[in-house]
């Protein structure tokens, strides 16, 4: 069947590997350590390039299980949609209740985020006003419906590439200016033997692990690709490859600019005083701009991507339909749900730091990523019987790596992190034993998760 003639019901083969590769870089952004740099920075003890490469190791092997899942179900897949088959039903429902912490998440990180960035911009007005005036805004606009056009989104990436690449080009003029081209290689800068400590570096990896959330949606157009079977797996590792470089070359030139990561004054916002200091106050206005814009974008889609969950898990019934399944009839949005994120995100920006939100984030993501590691090895290893010659590495050895990288990062998260996430799971383990009648019974059709449905 040619791919005009597709049936009605399925979406048209037409992404190459090339334009899965564009996706996840567009995703991911290449500003994505600015919000996290001074964190990373401050908690491994001056190792952000070696954290970065930890997180990467941990990606990579990850990156191949969730291509290889793709390989055996070619459709608009996700977490759950992996755990609930290539496990069971119960175990995809707590790897969807896992994703859904990160829906939760992200509208709240990015408000929190750009409260953040505009209090340090204008001082005078306190962090709670900003936090209050994004989220009315960013819920206000929800209400009304959203339409993301192409064309914005396209402007937005080639501004962000403009900003990533001025900064390490205006870093390595003043590198070479005050040191001389020799200053442009710091080996301490990647290993300092004097402050290197193995717990705060992979804290630090957990935090740097933000800059790959949402590699694994590239799967999620499986269903849209020529190739799902091979160019799924391929573009996933590749753009995590990529990312890797963009994020190692930020952090090594900002060390360069600043390297006494000890006397940040905000480590939440220190890469705009980076900036400044490179670029001077011209470069601090335009990296301003660019980090408050993407995070408001990113607070305005992570909102309507979570009320549309909640909406399609409504319909589903695992979640109140009189509240969730509502549809304003005047704007055709799901306007409680929507309500209900901006309630969330206003009060999480209030009461949580930012860094105890971005380890919130990653524990629900590699949560996921274990689960779809185990997967891996539970279908092809065991199921499809994948245990001679190199078949065994991809069935069995990369994804058992992928997930021992994967559960030491996420065991070595923060205390508070542990405690709220292993608390968020106890949830909906008590909430799943409720709905199966004590675990008896298969628990209702996620599949709002599975396909990522935006009604």
């Amino acid at each position: 069947m040619s791919q005009a003639q597709a049936p009605p019901h399925e979406l048209k083969r037409i992404l190459t590997r090339r334009d899965l590769i564009l996706y996840g870089l567009v995703l991911l952004g290449p500003t994505a350590a600015y919000p996290v740099y001074g964190i990373v920075q401050q908690t491994s003890h001056g190792h952000a390039v070696f954290a970065y490469l930890i997180a990467m190791t941990a990606m990579l092997f990850t990156a191949a299980s969730y291509g290889k899942m793709s390989s055996a179900f070619p459709s608009a897949g996700s977490t759950y949609t992996y755990t609930n088959r290539a496990l069971n039903t119960h175990v995809g429902f707590l790897a969807g209740w896992a994703m859904l912490l990160d829906y939760f998440l992200i509208p709240l990180l990015s408000v929190v985020y750009a409260a953040l960035t505009a209090s340090r911009t204008l001082p005078q007005v306190p962090y709670a006003v900003w936090a209050i005036l994004f989220t009315l805004a960013i819920t206000l606009v929800n209400v009304r419906g959203l339409r993301v056009t192409a064309r914005a989104g396209n402007v937005m990436m080639a501004l962000m590439c403009v900003c990533a690449a001025l900064f390490v080009i205006l870093a390595g003029w003043h590198t070479v200016s005050h040191h001389g081209w020799a200053g442009l290689v710091q080996f301490r800068n990647i290993y300092n033997p004097a402050e290197f400590s193995m717990r705060p570096l992979v804290l630090g990896a957990s935090i740097a692990s933000l800059s790959y959330i949402g590699f694994d949606a590239i799967s999620a157009l499986a269903e849209d690709t020529i190739r799902p079977e091979r160019d799924i797996s391929i573009a996933t590792i590749l753009v995590c490859v990529v990312q890797t470089l963009l994020c190692v070359l930020t952090v090594y030139m900002a060390a360069l600019v600043w390297p006494d990561y000890q006397s940040y004054k905000d480590p939440e916002t220190v890469i705009l005083d980076i900036g400044a200091l490179a670029g001077g106050p011209w470069m601090l206005g335009f990296m301003t701009f660019i980090l408050l814009v993407a995070a408001l974008a990113s607070a305005l889609t992570g909102q309507a991507g979570a009320s549309r969950l909640l909406l399609g898990m409504g319909r589903d019934g695992v979640i109140s339909p009189r509240i969730f399944a509502h549809v304003d009839p005047r704007y055709s949005t799901p306007v409680r749900g929507i309500y209900f994120m901006g309630v969330v995100s206003l009060l999480g920006s209030l009461l949580l730091r930012f860094q105890l939100v971005v380890e919130l984030l990653n524990f629900g993501a590699f949560a996921g990523f274990i689960l779809v590691n185990l997967s891996v090895i539970r279908h092809f290893y065991l199921r499809q019987h994948q245990r001679t010659g190199l078949a065994v590495l991809g069935s069995l050895v990369f994804p058992l790596l992928g997930a021992g990288f994967c559960t030491y990062i996420w065991l070595n998260l923060s205390t508070k992190a542990q405690l709220a996430g292993f608390g968020w799971l106890a949830c909906g383990l008590i909430y799943l034993a409720v709905l199966t009648r004590g675990f008896r019974l298969s628990p209702r059709s996620m599949n709002s998760l599975a396909a990522g449905e935006l009604p």
